[in-house]
């Protein structure tokens, strides 16, 4: 059964009892939007388009990309590799009259209690929340306002063997494979745009194909080799970060890969809010999924690196972000840009519903929507 808030909590009593109906009815559906959640969406972008909001759109990255570089023994197992998928999207366009009452203009909000740590896949998306963001709140309105913070938001479980492969073992990727992601989306010079040499420094360098894609990715960014698909990074010259602190959801998971072989499966929301840089009260927020498969494996059966990570792959989402651009930076939208963005098609998603998987079919040529930020 679903705890209710407690009682600091800004979920309403109606939208959590939505919300737990919503949960129960889709228990054991497939990992997708629920229809009633998706019916509720398509009548507020009704609502929006009858007021003239046009929604901004969104960018994709490639929709498959090997990633080489496997020692022998392995490629002696393996016909694929593995995959890199990435879907962007950008921001539905909101009026403060949408999400008002509620705002901060008012005094301070009350406080909220922290979410436990998820620890499985949700049973639906997150209620609602009321208000708009500023420097001082910059979470407001976002159901990210109970998440925790930062890199202690990572939690890594405790190990134990899977198909072979020695707790040990699986504990110390764990840890690294925790360091990677960290590196890759929480380091702040390189949220402003500096090379990610932690994270590229904790890839097997037997995955050579993989590391020069990504550091000619980093050099020379194009649609089909996006760094913003591994690492998150702004343009300093553009936004800045409000605050110090970045919103983090999600677990790290291990499952068997066939005789000794283990696959770590860390999947992870962060939420970065955002003002124009050299001032302005109005805040934006990107929001980023990253799912990161790391193979582990027996060292007796297999070759790889002690102390490096075998990235199997990547998929993702980026929330908020100008579809038209692909300089190897994320450029959120801001309220007086969504009347002027790009065009967008196909369904909208909520990006933080952690209860749906990313779909890697999605049609990586259009700009899309979501319900909020």
């Amino acid at each position: 059964m679903t705890d209710k808030p407690s009682e600091g909590s800004s979920i309403s009593d109606e939208d959590w009892e939505k919300f737990v109906q919503d949960a129960e009815r889709d228990q054991g559906a497939a990992p997708k939007e629920p229809s009633a959640r998706a019916r509720m969406v398509t009548e507020r972008l009704r609502q929006q388009d009858a007021r003239g909001e046009q929604p901004a759109g969104w960018r994709t990255g490639p929709a498959w990309q090997d990633m080489n570089g496997r020692g022998s023994r392995r490629r002696k197992i393996w016909s694929a590799i593995g995959v890199l998928v990435a879907v962007g999207v950008a921001v539905v366009a909101l009026k403060p009259s949408v999400v008002l009452p509620g705002s901060d203009s008012g005094p301070a909000a009350a406080p909220t209690s922290p979410l436990a740590p998820e620890t499985s896949r949700p049973g639906g998306a997150p209620a609602d929340a009321a208000g708009l963001p500023t420097r001082q709140r910059p979470f407001t309105g976002s159901p990210a306002a109970r998440w925790a913070a930062g890199a202690a938001a990572i939690e890594v479980p405790k190990a134990k063997s899977v198909s072979g492969v020695s707790a040990a073992r699986i504990q110390t990727a764990l840890r690294l494979t925790k360091d990677f992601v960290v590196a890759a989306n929480l380091d702040r010079e390189v949220l402003y745009g500096a090379e990610p040499k932690a994270a590229l420094a904790l890839v097997d360098p037997l995955q050579k194909d993989y590391l020069a894609d990504l550091r000619t990715g980093l050099r020379h960014p194009t649609a089909k080799n996006d760094p913003t698909w591994t690492f998150t990074r702004f343009d300093p010259d553009e936004v800045e970060l409000v605050g110090t602190e970045v919103k983090v959801r999600g677990r790290m998971t291990v499952e068997p890969d066939g005789a000794g072989k283990a696959m770590i499966r860390a999947d992870y929301t962060f939420v970065y809010p955002l003002a124009r840089t050299g001032g302005g009260d109005e805040v934006a927020r990107a929001i980023v999924r990253r799912i990161v498969d790391v193979d582990v494996s027996d060292p007796a059966k297999y070759q790889g690196t002690e102390g490096r990570i075998w990235v199997y792959g990547i998929d993702g989402e980026i929330s908020n972000d100008d579809c038209e651009i692909g300089d190897g930076r994320i450029h959120p939208l801001f309220q007086s840009e969504l009347m002027s963005g790009p065009e967008s098609s196909g369904e909208a998603i909520d990006p933080y519903d952690r209860s749906r998987g990313v779909d890697p079919d999605r049609d990586t040529d259009e700009c899309g929507t979501v319900s909020r930020t």
